[in-house]
């Protein structure tokens, strides 16, 4: 690895606007670092061959050979047969009926890669794109924003609390920097927007009790590792046990968490508890500000990627998925830092 070669990619991917850009450096950064052309194909979405351009584009010519004018490798066009199969697979199949493991939504690179493995045939995100909308598929979601969120807050924390605390962590007098967060996961969650047939509906099926658990989710700011932990009910009794379990996970230095304002991270009995172990801080974001709180970032992905639209008859299925998604994330923190810890 070098290191000369390295932090004049991180330059570049500072100094860019271009997001293809910035990917093709990210890529050719890993590779550097010491990740397969597999791994960092599963990190960023892409396909192998791809991968490997971008590596023989940048040991021909440095970064001037990443300076591509089109995306390499276009597509032969699928055949009819071919769009009728992917037709049906997106009405008829989630990924993990067709073993992509704890995946439940179809996204763009799951659709490429599933059109890769079945005929043999490369597509960018944007070819993928290309042929859902020329075949009657769109793709459309909303977002919410909160209407009493405090912007002079929240720009306080973005420009002074939260790079003090960075200052901190990088100065030493700071060992673990998380952010904390709570979510529910029910038998039955939400419905979001997917690839469907124009002018239908993706109909899931329900039936049987609709139970659900309590979610406590810690992430790592440094490092993108996730913690979690299942109860059945979110008391205080249950958020000391989390904060035990952290605790457990990073037994020295000291600890800064950041979280939301929820009623049991100001519980009067939790006091003791934070006496008893000093090297545990907490503080707080401003009201309203879930976009500003990291760890929410997981549970979107999350529930995009295994909850949302899908029925669990059986509620252990949940826990069994829920904790392979976790597993995924921390085993490839790389994918989990650059998907969620920039945004701050």
């Amino acid at each position: 690895m070098s290191t000369s070669e390295i932090n004049k990619l991180n330059k570049a991917m500072k100094e860019t606007n271009d997001k293809r850009l910035y990917e093709r450096y990210l890529a050719v950064r890993l590779h550097l670092e010491g990740h397969s052309f597999a791994e960092i194909s599963r990190l960023l979405g892409l396909v192998r061959q791809t991968i490997s351009l971008y590596w023989q584009g940048y040991q021909e010519k440095g970064l001037e050979g990443l300076f591509m004018k089109h995306s390499p490798g276009k597509p032969p066009r699928l055949n009819e047969e071919q769009l009728d199969q992917l037709a049906e697979l997106l009405i008829s199949k989630q990924p993990v009926d067709v073993g992509f493991e704890a995946r439940y939504t179809w996204t763009l690179p799951l659709i490429a890669s599933w059109i890769e493995r079945e005929f043999d045939i490369i597509y960018s995100v944007r070819g993928v794109s290309k042929v859902l909308k020329r075949s009657g598929f769109s793709f459309t979601k909303a977002t919410y924003t909160l209407a009493k969120a405090d912007q002079e807050a929240q720009t306080a924390f973005r420009d002074v609390t939260f790079p003090e605390l960075k200052r901190k962590l990088g100065d030493g007098a700071i060992d673990h920097l998380l952010f904390e967060d709570e979510s529910m996961i029910r038998a039955y969650q939400a419905l979001q927007y997917s690839w469907f047939p124009r002018g239908q509906q993706r109909k899931v099926k329900t039936y049987g009790r609709h139970e659900g658990a309590k979610l406590f989710g810690a992430i790592n700011y440094e490092t993108g590792q996730v913690h979690h932990r299942e109860e059945e009910i979110a008391d205080l009794s249950a958020w000391i046990r989390f904060l035990s379990d952290l605790l457990k996970a990073y037994p020295t230095g000291k600890i800064v968490m950041i979280l939301d304002n929820s009623r049991i991270h100001h519980a009067a009995g939790l006091r003791a508890f934070l006496q008893e172990h000093p090297r545990l801080q907490l503080v707080f974001l401003p009201p309203y500000s879930p976009e500003l709180n990291l760890m929410e970032g997981v549970w979107k992905w999350l529930k995009s990627d295994v909850i949302n639209n899908v029925f669990f008859s059986k509620f252990y299925r949940i826990r069994l998925h829920v904790t392979a998604f976790m597993k995924r994330l921390n085993k490839h923190p790389m994918q989990t830092i650059d998907r969620l810890l920039v945004r701050l």
